[in-house]
């Protein structure tokens, strides 16, 4: 980083910015993990926003205030004699050294998917790290999320569709015995089979190098923004949305696409 000095006059202004806070606002005060974790989760989504709409001073802003969460549990982590920001520091220093041993020490890697088959053998021989391959994965994590981190650490360990076609091979077979399920009406056979198809389909993209979870966040974006522009085109009639047919509400749709592409 460009000029260190500097970057340490600011984050020691910053530390005691939020220690006199935390002794001084009532709010900030009372606060305790159990109290933060909702509000840390909220941030990292609204990072994670900030990202995908690819706004540079969103996500600046957003980086803000996941780091002052992390210096909120640091503190309150010291109060009661647990750990420091020093201690939460040294301890991702020697995780960062440990799991990176083509960097600090004599293991080869020459690709990052050398390195990612590495990560999975080194964390099972950390001290204190996971015991299996996939323990590390939260259990609270969003599906869509976990079914990848699930695919991909398997993967890490060679557990794996040998091409792309492989994978779309099994997406078809998936959808085909969703499809049986669907016909045989048999509702809870049908839900797994649309769990496995969806499986399939995240792995199917991973293959391709795409984050099921973005990808599907774009598409939510996408359809909030033209099924407002409807909307809104209702309301610039003086009608409901309620009141437009079937057939004018595609109208405005493909209107809103159109609009999009220039």
């Amino acid at each position: 980083m460009k000029n260190r000095e500097e970057l340490i006059e600011s984050f020691t202004k910053l530390l005691d910015t939020v220690e006199t806070l935390r002794k001084r606002c009532p709010w900030d005060a009372k606060q305790t993990p159990e109290t933060l974790r909702p509000l840390s989760v909220e941030e990292v989504y609204e990072l994670s926003h900030a990202i995908i709409k690819n706004d540079p001073q969103d996500e600046k802003k957003e980086l803000g205030d996941v780091l002052l969460h992390i210096i909120m549990y640091a503190l309150i982590g010291e109060e009661r004699g647990q750990f420091n920001l020093k201690d939460v520091c040294d301890t991702l220093y020697d995780k960062l050294v440990f799991r990176h041993p083509h960097i600090f020490g004599d293991y080869k890697a020459e690709t990052a998917e050398e390195v990612s088959k590495m990560w999975e053998e080194v964390k099972l021989k950390e001290k204190g790290g996971n015991k299996t391959v996939l323990s590390g994965i939260p259990p609270s994590l969003p599906s869509i999320i976990k079914a990848y981190r699930l695919s991909d650490k398997a993967a890490g360990v060679g557990f794996d569709w040998d091409s792309a076609q492989d994978v779309w091979n099994k997406v078809k077979e998936e959808i085909s015995e969703f499809e049986v399920e669907i016909a045989n009406k048999n509702q809870t056979n049908a839900e797994l089979e649309f769990g496995d198809m969806l499986f399939a389909l995240i792995n199917a993209g991973r293959h391709h190098g795409i984050n099921a979870d973005t990808a599907l966040e774009l598409v939510n974006q996408k359809f909030t923004r033209r099924f407002n522009y409807i909307e809104q085109s209702a309301k610039d009639q003086g009608r409901s949305i309620k009141d437009l047919t079937l057939n004018e509400m595609e109208n405005l749709w493909q209107e809103a696409k159109k609009l999009e592409k220039k």
